[in-house]
Formats: structure tokens, C-alpha cells, sequence
């Protein structure tokens, strides 16, 4: 007869340790001193999903197509962070619909209050704001424009461009 544990016991004591390891790890990561970062609630925002008209296109370098969106109002509830040290993230999603590569989409962007102009591609998570919260609500308008590789891109026939940035509250100890 074996000495050897059989496979339920070894399960056990694997469980046990992972939950043992986790209960060590926990604390580290809510301890004070270290950032959190949440999405921000936008849902009262106008237009928070972007959608191109291609009306608007004029050709750049190489084909590239350059696309005045406009003005795009956000409403960032900041109301859970009063009095904290924040930074404050536009989010480009990974995921478009039709895109074939992260190359073929490059979002600008030119606050027209405090937050930074800047410049992203999908998946990029690019800063826009650092400071002191002081207000339950950021309101901020940010001028668009999209410059679109269309070789990168398939869309169905009928189909638009089109997807949703966010921004992420990251908050500083």
C-alpha cells in the first residue's frame, strides 16, 4: 500500500494554499499607498459614443483620412474622490468594429477646459488630468478629430465607424 497521498488530498492542500497565499496577497492590494484605478461613470453624458460621418474626410499622407468629429461632451461623476489626489485617463477601447489593426485609428483630442490635449490609438490609456478632485462632477468638451487608415479597416456595407472611450480615475496616495 502507498504512502503517497491520493488525488483528493493533494487538491486539498493545493486549495489551501492558494487561499493562504491570496489572504497574504489581499492586504498589499488595498493597503494605503497604492493607486486604485476605476472607470469613471460618464452615463450622463450627451454623446459619449462616438460615431464618424465620413461626409467630413479629406485625404492625408498616404490615404489617410482625417475626420473633424467636433465637440464631445463628457459628464465624469468624481463625486467618490472629493478632497483626493487624482490623475484622470482617456481611454481608447482595443475593440472596434471592422478594424483590422490598432495602426488603422489614431483619436486626437484638444480640451477646452483642464483637461490635456493628447493623442491616442485603440488600447492606449493616455493621462488627460492631474490634481485635487474638488468637485462631484468634472465636465469637460473635447474637440475630436480621427485620422483612419482605411486599408485597416472592413466595414460592412451600410456599417459606421464606431466606438466608446472612457476614462479611468486613477487615485495617488
Amino acid at each position: 500500500m502507498s504512502t503517497m497521498p491520493g488525488p483528493v488530498p493533494a487538491l486539498r492542500a493545493c486549495r489551501a494554499l492558494a487561499i493562504a497565499l491570496w489572504a497574504c496577497a489581499a492586504p498589499a492590494w488595498s493597503a494605503p499607498g497604492h493607486a486604485l484605478v476605476v472607470r469613471l461613470d460618464d452615463s450622463t453624458s450627451p454623446r459619449p459614443h462616438v460615431q464618424v460621418d465620413t461626409r467630413h474626410a479629406r485625404v492625408i499622407d498616404g490615404g489617410v483620412l482625417e475626420l473633424p468629429f467636433g465637440r464631445v461632451e463628457y459628464r465624469l461623476a468624481t463625486a467618490p474622490y472629493l478632497g483626493q489626489r487624482a490623475r484622470i485617463f482617456h481611454v481608447i477601447p482595443l475593440s472596434v468594429a471592422g478594424m483590422l489593426s490598432p495602426a488603422g485609428l489614431q483619436v486626437q483630442w484638444r480640451g477646452n477646459g483642464s483637461f490635456t490635449a493628447g493623442a491616442g490609438r485603440p488600447g492606449d490609456r493616455v493621462q488627460v488630468w492631474n490634481g485635487l478632485v474638488q468637485t462631484p462632477w468634472m465636465i469637460e468638451t473635447l474637440d475630436l478629430n480621427l485620422r483612419i487608415d482605411p486599408r485597416q479597416f472592413r466595414l460592412s456595407r451600410g456599417s459606421a465607424l464606431s466606438f466608446e472611450s472612457f476614462f479611468e480615475i486613477e487615485t495617488l496616495p
